[in-house]
């Protein structure tokens, strides 16, 4: 049978999903192997220094630099807090002193005579890896974190923005082909992921801002709609990282473009149940797509599924997304895998496949312009 291989995003009713849960630097893991948990508890801990606050205390109390050791009423290693008195002058003859009270908490680090600074660092900060996801730990990693395994719907999108989140799913609108406007945007969805259907607004984002909204996800959203929301011009990036609020993880593509039925059906029929969202998104080398995930109970219905297709194997009834136009965001299956290679309409010769579209009709189109819809 005639096969080929194309990059694709995975829309899954069940999958073994595995979460990773690392720490930035080595820490305390809080976990054991097999402990059940839940997406928000934390799995490790641990701190790193806070921040440094320069304190120029010789220029406020108007003293030369090297002044400075002898006025000091703390000393190095010291824990100080707001508004305590740090230094004073010797002002004339004992009068007009003047004393100067810290402007932060912490501990005193160093104390310079060339500058006349006192360093405060602040208290350690602590960072904490949550579960992500309700699943078992199946694996401890010391000092590091764990993995967390979970029964799981999964569904990747084609791009997102802002990091981890979890909510209840709230239907905003009633069809795949819907836009997502303000109006669907109601104040009891705060903390939820909210689905819409196809273009996002930025005016839906900022009601969702204005509501707390967790997550929102749609089919489409308009470049210039994202340019207003981030306030900037995203260009090429690694996303996630975006402090706006909420995030966004897009199904299909930029523009008006409606949500995959198969996606919008298979989320809907989880409505009320917690999902797991992250928008972070890498296009280039070391590919990262955003994610939807909602782990499976044991009282969920098992999905019907059929044998499962070879890892990015392109074949004979393998539903694709078009990601060209004229059939930009449009899906269907695959009925032709020809051989030999076909003249396009620009004269250039690539291999075709021939795609039934969901609308009924069907187009012969390069292999490169189409992307796996895994299941």
């Amino acid at each position: 049978m005639a096969k080929a291989y194309t990059p694709g995003l995975k829309v899954s009713a069940r999958t073994v999903f595995r979460a990773r849960r690392l720490l930035p630097v080595q820490g305390d893991v809080l976990v054991k192997l097999g402990d059940r948990v839940k997406a928000r508890d934390t799995v490790a801990r641990t701190f790193i220094e806070g921040d440094v606050v320069p304190v120029a205390v010789a220029s406020q109390l108007s003293v030369p630099a090297g002044d400075l050791p002898e006025l000091l009423l703390v000393k190095i290693g010291d824990t100080i807090t707001v508004g305590q008195p740090i230094a004073r002058s010797k002002g004339i003859f004992g009068f007009g002193k003047k004393e100067l009270a810290s402007p932060a908490a912490g501990t005193v680090e160093s104390v310079s005579a060339t500058t006349g600074q006192m360093m405060l660092r602040g208290a350690p900060l602590a960072v904490e890896t949550k579960a992500y996801i309700d699943g078992t730990v199946v694996e401890v990693l010391a000092g590091e974190g764990a993995v967390v395994e979970a029964d799981a719907v999964f569904v990747q999108g084609i791009f997102g923005v802002g990091g981890e989140t979890v909510g209840a799913i709230r239907m905003a609108c009633s069809a795949p082909n819907a836009p997502l406007d303000a109006a669907q945007i109601k104040p009891d969805m705060k903390g939820c992921v909210v689905i819409g259907g196809a273009r996002v607004t930025a005016s839906a984002v900022k009601a969702a801002q204005d509501a707390g909204v967790a997550a929102i996800v749609a089919g489409g959203i308009d470049d210039s709609d994202l340019k207003a929301i981030l306030g900037y011009d995203l260009g090429v990036a690694i996303t996630g990282t975006e402090k706006i609020g909420l995030t966004i993880v897009i199904t299909e593509g930029f523009g008006d473009i409606a949500m995959a039925a198969r996606t919008f059906a298979l989320l809907k029929s989880f409505e009320g149940r917690e999902a797991s969202v992250n928008g972070a998104t890498q296009i280039r080398a070391g590919v990262m797509r955003p994610e939807i995930v909602i782990a499976r109970t044991a009282a969920d219905a098992a999905p019907s599924q059929g044998a499962r297709p070879e890892e990015g194997a392109l074949e004979i009834g393998t539903q694709v997304r078009l990601i060209r136009d004229p059939y930009f965001g449009m899906l269907g299956s695959v009925t032709a895998l020809p051989n030999e290679p076909a003249v396009l309409g620009s004269g250039s010769k690539a291999r075709v496949l021939e795609v039934a579209l969901e609308n009924g009709s069907r187009a012969v189109v390069p292999r490169a312009n189409v992307e796996l819809i895994e299941t």
